[in-house]
């Protein structure tokens, strides 16, 4: 009865994220300015092709009717027609997704990886050199612009070293592997090609370095602090009195009592990830949803533009629902007091 409860209200949630996300993208979207019309037609069209595409576009109408028609639309699961591509969006969306996915996926794994040790090691070695270290890691990765960091890993890694590409998902010449999953990775070595995947693995490495290092100094902080909190709790000093090591005591009772409350942030890493390639996407030259929505953005592309922030904070909702269920299970005194 519980979970129903549950379960109805994040349904509710997700209606009026859905709507509240539509609205402020529609308006926000109408305020820039520009004729799109005048964009698909060029500089020198007349102003009754203009005017056709206007009304072809339903431009021409009052905006509350413009936007009364998208969520009838939005309803039947219609996000629209792009302007630029003339592709329904749904269309476009999932044909950019898996690029997004694959990359927003193996940064938050590099995040983790790294931060929760950090982050560990931080708490454990209370202000003490290791502490100092992380902490500056973790608010250099925090206050790091992403396209800053990933235009000096580029000149770095590819322009002085040569070690790794500049951009793209794969190699000048070399042919996408059959679509499984979407993923390169993973449908590479599906396909038994080894050199695609590691040249796949190569073009992956600086963006998804780029992105998780930014979120690597979140997960660090959160971990430190839960690691702090329970590093100071009764049982851990009463585990470390019954005779058990050190490590032990840190690693089998205290971390995973303190990645507890750490999920929700570990969780929605993944969500802010979807929202952060945008910029790592752009400077990468990375094919995903994020080059598609600057190129959107760009060519006033308004229902491409609210298609991608719908999809996106539906992700983000369905993210959230997923974390609270998984509380439950972590820890079930939660839905005792619910």
């Amino acid at each position: 009865m519980a979970f129903l409860t549950l379960l109805r209200k994040r349904l509710l949630g997700l209606l009026l994220v859905v709507f509240g996300v539509s609205l402020i993208t529609f308006a926000i979207s109408h305020l820039i300015p520009g004729d799109p019309a005048r964009l698909i037609a060029g500089d020198r069209a007349s102003d009754e092709l203009v005017a056709g595409i206007r009304h072809q576009l339903g431009l021409d109408l009052p905006l509350y009717q413009q936007y009364g028609r998208y969520l009838l639309d939005l309803v039947q699961g219609d996000l629209g027609t792009s302007i630029r591509t003339n592709r329904p969006v749904l269309e476009d969306l999932q044909a950019f997704f898996p690029a997004t996915l694959e990359l927003a996926v193996v940064a938050l794994f590099l995040a983790i990886v790294v931060g929760v040790p950090l982050g560990v090691l931080s708490a454990v070695y209370h202000n003490r050199a290791i502490d100092q270290i992380a902490r500056t890691l973790a608010v250099t990765g925090i206050s790091t612009p992403a396209f800053w960091l990933g235009l000096g890993a580029i000149v770095l890694f590819y322009g002085h070293l040569g070690w790794l590409p500049g951009g793209g998902r794969l190699s000048e010449g070399l042919a996408p592997p059959t679509t499984i999953t979407g993923f390169y990775l993973i449908d590479a070595l599906l396909a038994g090609n080894f050199s695609l995947f590691v040249d796949a693995l190569k073009h992956l490495i600086l963006p998804a370095a780029t992105l998780g290092f930014v979120t690597l100094g979140v997960i660090a902080r959160q971990i430190r602090s839960a690691m702090l909190d329970q590093l100071g709790e009764d049982y851990i000093r009463t585990a470390r009195a019954y005779g058990l090591s050190r490590w032990t005591v840190i690693l089998r009772h205290a971390l995973p009592n303190a990645l507890i409350p750490s999920v929700t942030v570990l969780g929605l890493t993944l969500g802010d990830l979807l929202y952060g390639a945008v910029l790592t996407e752009t400077v990468f030259a990375w094919p995903g949803m994020g080059a598609y929505v600057v190129k959107s953005i760009q060519s006033l592309d308004f229902p491409a533009v609210m298609g991608f922030a719908i999809l996106v904070s539906f992700i983000y909702v369905l993210l959230n629902m997923a974390i609270d269920l998984l509380y439950r299970v972590i820890d079930p005194r939660i839905g005792e007091v619910n």
